[in-house]
């Protein structure tokens, strides 16, 4: 059975739920599971060595996470229009994965969370995207054939999930929102499992 990375940031919570919203349509695909794993807070000065098992949540990833999956989902709260810090700092870790061309020809897709309409998230959702081209991978988006794309009045870009928390993250993930997040995971899905038939 392929695995299927759901690689995440999350600080409300937001970007957990879409993470699993997203293993949820992997998961409903044949042959498909997904592996939802985390990434530790980042800080200026390391006062301590952070437990390689949370407290509590998703599993941290490892490199090997990374290198092994047939497939990505990446997430991440919006940062100044930019990824967080804590997901960034993973990735810049995964030279060895990048010199090995672990990550070439696997898809890949982003999704993130903003507390506004305008809070950067398409400019998240593209700039998430740059290192995975440096890794080789094959980006995907979300097709406008998928009607939640269209309906949504929220979150919900072709670039990828997107949901807007609101200013205290207090806005729920809408039902389209849902859906976007679903349909993305069974796309990144299926076409992990067409590029692993060859």
């Amino acid at each position: 059975m392929s695995e299927i990375l759901v690689l995440y940031y999350s600080k409300g919570g937001s970007v957990k739920e879409m993470a699993s919203l997203i293993g949820r349509g992997i998961n409903s695909v044949n042959g498909v599971t997904a592996k939802i794993r985390t990434v530790p807070d980042v800080f200026p000065e390391i006062l301590s060595s952070k437990s390689p098992i949370p407290e509590a949540g998703s599993l941290y990833a490892t490199l090997e996470d990374l290198q092994s999956c047939a497939g990505i989902a990446l997430g991440s709260p919006t940062r100044f229009g930019n990824m967080a810090a804590p997901l960034k700092y993973f990735l810049d870790t995964a030279t060895t994965a990048w010199l090995k061309g672990s990550l070439e020809n696997k898809p890949a897709c982003v999704f993130t969370s903003s507390g506004s309409i305008h809070g950067g998230n398409e400019s998240t959702l593209l700039s998430m995207q740059l290192p995975l081209f440096h890794l080789g991978m094959i980006i995907i988006g979300i097709p406008y054939s998928e009607p939640s794309l269209s309906n949504s009045i929220s979150g919900g870009t072709p670039y990828g999930a997107s949901h807007v928390g609101g200013e205290k993250n207090n806005n729920p993930i809408t039902g389209d929102e849902k859906k976007i997040c679903i349909a993305q995971g069974v796309r990144l899905a299926e076409i992990a499992k067409k590029i692993n038939s060859k």
